[in-house]
């Protein structure tokens, strides 16, 4: 008998709607199922597939399943209510471990039993898409297992069972780093074009395997040559608590490298503090905070290695176990390895040990010296960005699954080419749509939230251009855009507050997928008329009306005929905004919050719900 790994113990499956059990066995095999106390028989075909159809299933469980054909299956802790699939990047993916710093205490108590994950396997084919999943568990939202779910799931989950208190089951599908082609079918990229190279090189395996290799070769030499030529790792190593840095040289911590002398390096540098801790700071847990570190580290507490981060995005939150700190005089040592770009501590972190109730501030003067030097590490081909790889291997075989819509958090790895978005969004909402057989699949999703890139002309600002993006995918039904450029940190592009977040996606879903009459989304800019020498801004979703949190609008631009955008006066006048300059005689557009990172852009409706950036130049 061959189920998909989704079919297992502590599923949740989907009330109200009809709902397929699926699987494989014997060629023209009897196939019974018994569930809730009524018996379902059916024969398998010629290929042994076989499939059984549950309907008008009401919310609740816990409850079991029995499947005979060849053998004897027995599925336990069965809750029958709404499932969700998350779908994107690493923001969707971003587990309730990485957002500690916000919501540690609330975490601590979570217990939540009919909160539940299936975390879906990393898997990727370019060849046709899979019937069936293999391996992923089911998981609580209680401890230990909660920490590892997506954090944007778990807060948007937790609004909706608190509300309708019904079983929720989250399918967690998001891959870090993937573009969206690698979420849409072979078959609709072809029609749009433009991919079929890579379509057509991933289907030899032998390449990617051979790929696969000599990057794993390379990657374990670079690092081999580099510990090799690190005088640190030899005789008295640099992280020995014994070690004189006297004569190292000083860097203020954080910092980037930028315009320092370690700029350029690529390979190790050491960094080294010491200080004194009072003997009130010894007692229970204690935990050495480094903000954000580029590339990765290796990181010792008085000689004694407590963790290690290999590449760039992870926070490092580093528990230090009990009885390796002393009273008074203490070291910190960092290896710090450069792979690909300028390193640095990222500016903006926190930067500091927490011990007993107290802090001790780490950031000023550190001691450094550089170790080895080596070149660029390239970094590996990674297939399942590839086009088409993951929506074969993770979202098809969920086809038969049934579900009550889709939440996406998706944008960041196609900024570098943000033109076209929408048009691939809908593609990929069609193919979805597609798999489950129902064209009215609700899609809930997030606009990117705000980020500092190197990008400071309002022309060049991709992030705003993918944002105007995701604005335009709402003319596709039954969709609703979480809006997040209040939400974001400057200087992380995984910003910790998901809770927010997942609150506003739950009220896009209340409205959409559960049919309430809500204010659910904040201003969405409809259309402009031009009166005088100013531009009148009509918005849908007002609510109870527009407003300016903290003082006047701000980030409106305005252009006359030249297209050159400058800053505008802009005020609330019955629930529209008017835009003016007074240079600007004959304005033609208007552009709102369009900026990478538009941090305190402040038009709001006044059920705090914040405005989508926009330009009136859309069509």
């Amino acid at each position: 008998m061959k189920l998909s790994s989704i079919i297992s113990d502590g599923m949740v499956i989907q009330r109200n709607k009809q709902v397929t059990i699926s699987g494989n066995t014997k060629h023209f095999q009897k196939v019974c199922l018994t569930f809730l106390e009524k018996s379902y028989e059916t024969t398998s075909d010629s290929n042994g597939d076989w499939s059984i159809n549950l309907e008008n299933l009401e919310p609740g469980g816990p409850y079991h399943m029995e499947i005979v054909a060849e053998e004897k299956i027995v599925i336990q802790d069965i809750l029958i209510g709404d499932v969700w699939v998350l779908g994107g990047q690493s923001n969707m993916q971003l587990p309730i471990n990485r957002t500690l710093d916000l919501f540690s205490d609330e975490i601590k108590d979570a217990n939540e039993p009919f909160i539940r994950q299936f975390s879906v396997p990393q898997n990727y084919n370019f060849h046709k898409p899979e019937q069936y999943l293999v391996g992923g568990t089911w998981t609580s939202a209680t401890h230990p297992d909660v920490m590892n779910f997506s954090a944007v799931g778990y807060f948007f989950a937790k609004e909706l069972y608190e509300k309708y208190c019904v079983p929720i089951g989250l399918i967690q599908t998001a891959v870090g780093g993937t573009p969206i082609e690698a979420w849409i079918s072979e078959k609709t990229l072809r029609k749009i074009g433009g991919y079929d190279a890579d379509l057509d090189y991933c289907k030899n395996d032998f390449h990617i395997a051979e790929k696969k290799r000599s990057d794993e070769e390379r990657h374990d030499l670079w690092y081999k040559n580099l510990n090799a030529k690190d005088p640190g790792l030899k005789d008295i190593s640099w992280y020995d608590s014994t070690m004189n840095v006297d004569d190292w040289d000083e860097f203020e911590i954080p910092n980037s490298w930028k315009d320092s002398n370690l700029e350029n390096i690529r390979g190790s540098v050491w960094f080294r503090k010491e200080f004194n801790l009072p003997s009130s700071m010894l007692e229970n847990e204690a935990k050495l905070v480094l903000g954000t570190i580029i590339d990765a580290d290796e990181t010792y507490i008085n000689g004694t290695c407590i963790g290690t981060t290999g590449y760039k995005y992870p926070p490092r939150r580093y528990l230090i176990p009990e009885g390796l700190l002393k009273s008074g005089t203490n070291s910190i040592t960092v290896r710090v390895i450069s792979t690909q770009t300028t390193g640095g501590f990222v500016k903006g972190m926190p930067y500091k040990l927490i011990a007993n109730g107290k802090e001790l501030n780490l950031q000023g003067t550190w001691k450094y010296r550089i170790g080895a030097i080596t070149e660029t590490l390239e970094p590996p081909t990674f297939f399942q960005y590839k086009p088409a790889g993951v929506y074969n291997g993770m979202i098809a075989p969920l086809g038969n699954y049934c579900m009550k819509g889709v939440l996406w958090y998706q944008g960041e790895s196609n900024t570098q080419h943000p033109k076209g978005y929408s048009r691939l969004f809908n593609a990929l909402m069609n193919d979805w749509r597609e798999n489950w057989k129902s064209d009215a699949v609700p899609f809930i999703y997030t606009q990117l939230a705000n980020f500092e890139t190197s990008d400071t002309n309002p022309d060049e600002a991709n992030w705003a251009v993918l944002r105007e993006e995701q604005r335009l995918a709402l003319n596709t039904s039954n969709t609703a855009m979480a809006v997040a450029i209040d939400i974001g940190e400057y200087n992380d592009l995984h910003p910790q507050d998901k809770k927010t977040l997942g609150k506003r996606l739950a009220l896009g879903a209340i409205n959409k997928a559960y049919h309430e009459d809500i204010v659910y989304s904040g201003p969405q800019y409809k259309r402009m008329e031009h009166i005088g020498n100013s531009i009148h801004l009509s918005f849908d979703h007002v609510g109870s009306g527009l407003t300016a949190r903290d003082g006047n609008l701000k980030y409106f631009t305005i252009c006359g005929t030249d297209g050159k955008f400058v800053p505008a006066n802009a005020f609330l006048r019955d629930n529209k905004v008017i835009v003016s300059h007074e240079q600007i005689k004959d304005p033609c557009h208007v552009r709102y919050a369009w900026l990478d990172n538009p941090e305190g852009a402040n038009l709001y409706n006044k059920e705090g719900l914040p405005a989508s950036p926009f330009t009136t130049e859309s069509k």
